[in-house]
């Protein structure tokens, strides 16, 4: 644990020092969320509700899940591919830690670099977009759980996105498809609860809707009582498929391993 640890301060550190990057992102949080809201407001078009849904509920979701994709963002890449063209990775199989171990631990440490500048930025969205109190007292403490669960799901899926470097080198072509289709059903976007039927169904068999529609939801009261426990469920469910995917890719991968650019 204290090697994982470790790993982790490395990159959060390593985030902290691109100054100019980290804060350019959060600009373009606050960009989206007001562009965003204004869209649904034109959707609305003075109209109180849509589907049942308020404009309020409908802005306080996008406000809502383009804050926390900046912990589950599609966006943030796995090391992994950088370090096998490289050669690092040769270094990385030399340390008493696994190799997937170190990666997670990386990937989660970066990730967690985004939390104090949200802290910072909370009341500027808020300000811009819409919030809300949690829709119930489960649904607050449910949505810290359903939270960390949407970065382990997104986590495992960046690992499992990266490995794949180790037959082709190069992931910026499945990257580029990953990101369209991880942001879209994910419901970072559009809610699932305003996808077209088929689409919708698409959307509930994939993981993607694990990081931010499930999380959302929870918080807003969109899924309530026993819901709240089959979503998490769900999300349990995916990091147990996911974990197990990556351990069985990395049996593999590990046979691949080259001193490349090293």
């Amino acid at each position: 644990m204290k090697a994982h640890l470790a790993c982790a301060r490395m990159e959060f550190r390593a985030a902290l020092t691109y100054r100019t990057a980290y804060l350019s992102s959060f600009v373009m949080m606050l960009l989206q969320i007001y562009l965003l809201t204004v869209v649904w407001r034109a959707f609305y078009d003075g109209r109180a509700e849509v589907d049942g849904l308020g404009l309020g509920t409908m802005t306080a979701y996008a406000t809502l899940t383009t804050l926390q994709y900046q912990l589950v963002s599609p966006w943030r890449s796995s090391p992994i591919d950088q370090r096998v063209r490289e050669g690092k990775v040769a270094v990385d199989l030399l340390r008493p830690v696994g190799f997937p171990g170190q990666m997670l631990a990386g990937q989660l440490g970066w990730a967690s670099a985004a939390l104090p500048v949200l802290v910072v930025a909370l009341p500027f969205a808020l300000l811009i977009g819409a919030g809300q109190a949690p829709a119930s007292t489960a649904a607050g403490f449910a949505y810290p759980v359903a939270l960390a669960g949407a970065v382990l799901v997104n986590q495992l899926l960046g690992l499992l996105l990266g490995m794949v470097s180790f037959w082709t080198l190069e992931v910026s072509g499945a990257l580029m498809a990953y990101r369209f289709v991880a942001q879209f059903f994910s419901g970072a976007l559009v809610p699932l609860f305003f996808m077209p039927g088929p689409v919708k169904a698409v959307a509930q068999w994939l993981p993607f809707q694990a990081t931010a529609y499930t999380p959302a939801a929870v918080y807003l009261g969109q899924v309530e009582g026993a819901g709240i426990a089959v979503a998490l469920g769900v999300q349990l469910a995916w990091i147990a498929v996911l974990g197990a995917l990556a351990a069985f890719v990395w049996s593999r991968a590990r046979h691949r391993v080259m001193s490349q650019g090293g």
